[in-house]
């Protein structure tokens, strides 16, 4: 069997519990067509780079796929069908990533790691500053 990476994207107006039952149903989707998810990741409410179909935000959540190529199909066509759902993406990978995600591990620095900002440098004089220095 190959492996996947699904990724959608589900309306900002639903709940949590609703996005979870997003990802619980296509779950379900591969199981039913012989496929197993072997991970399943929430990345939460995030700001979109351009509005699609009026949503600003959208929930993300990411899905790893070890299926054969006609639950793929199914899952992709259930997917298209679903109101919730605003954009998806699947795409074949060599290997899993092993442990969090970026996204996840991005989080999780923007989090508790940020320490202080510390000394910038020497400033650039201003207009101003530079016509009372006489340059």
């Amino acid at each position: 069997m190959a492996l996947y990476e699904h990724v959608f994207l589900a309306r900002q107006d639903l709940a949590q519990a609703q996005v979870d039952q997003l990802a619980e149903a296509a779950t379900k989707i591969i199981e039913d067509n012989q496929g197993k998810v072997v991970k399943t990741e929430t990345w939460g409410l995030r700001n979109l780079a351009y509005r699609i179909a009026k949503n600003r935000k959208a929930h993300y959540v990411s899905l790893d796929i070890d299926a054969p190529a006609p639950a793929i199909a199914e899952l992709e066509r259930q997917t298209a069908i679903n109101e919730d759902v605003i954009r998806y993406m699947t795409v074949r990978v060599d290997a899993h990533e092993q442990g969090p995600s970026v996204m996840m591990r991005k989080s999780d620095r923007d989090r508790g790691e940020r320490g202080e900002r510390g000394d910038r440098g020497e400033r650039r004089p201003r207009r101003d500053d530079r016509e009372e220095m006489g340059l």
